[in-house]
């Protein structure tokens, strides 16, 4: 599959305002400043698209992006935002929980992770909680072009070897680089597959 076109659709707050649509939608999710907005940049191949910071939890709305005039592009806000109040976090919690939990066209949720750090608390009681609610979703590893291939290596068996300890099979995962236009290709071909098999 090849984006032709994406445009920015809305931001939103409430589940009751986003797009009216029946069609479906890929999430993006991860902890605060993972690379979410330079994924999606990266995918579309519009590097102002989707707005990027290096300021942790700039996204505090869900944000819709239209791709081919046939699916969406959701960016959610982060979690485990350390620098705001305990209730914009609540806000944020029942955001991304009333999306996740109810909006009907959701097709898979990529949750991302920086590949440079050891498997983190927030992330796998995260991905816990989206498996328990049999939620569709993939792993995706971001900032993988910081780590050598020996280093790389290591780090996604460390964090394999971590999830088959509650886990009986692994969900798909993906190896990325925004900055080096690294795992594009293999995302786009799973989207692709995703597709075919609901339209």
């Amino acid at each position: 599959m090849k984006i032709e076109t994406a445009k920015f659709i809305s931001s939103k707050v409430h589940l009751k305002d986003l797009p009216n649509s029946n069609l479906p939608e890929f999430a993006f999710i991860g902890r605060s400043n993972v690379g979410k907005s330079s994924l999606i940049n990266y995918l579309t191949n519009q590097p102002k698209l989707a707005k990027t910071s290096s300021t942790p939890g700039k996204t505090q709305t869900i944000n819709h992006y239209l791709i081919n005039q046939t699916f969406y592009f959701v960016d959610l806000p982060g979690y485990g935002y350390a620098e705001v109040p305990l209730s914009i976090k609540k806000q944020f919690e029942k955001m991304i929980q009333d999306y996740l939990l109810k909006r009907e066209t959701l097709a898979c949720l990529f949750v991302l992770i920086d590949v440079r750090h050891e498997p983190l608390k927030l992330d796998l009681e995260f991905i816990q909680w989206v498996g328990e609610n049999q939620i569709p979703f993939c792993l995706i590893f971001t900032k993988c072009d910081k780590l050598s291939q020996n280093q790389l290596d290591t780090k996604i068996q460390n964090y394999k070897n971590k999830l088959l300890e509650t886990w009986e099979e692994l969900p798909p995962f993906f190896l990325t680089s925004a900055s080096k236009n690294m795992g594009g290709n293999e995302l786009l071909v799973f989207m692709d597959k995703v597709l075919q098999e609901i339209l």
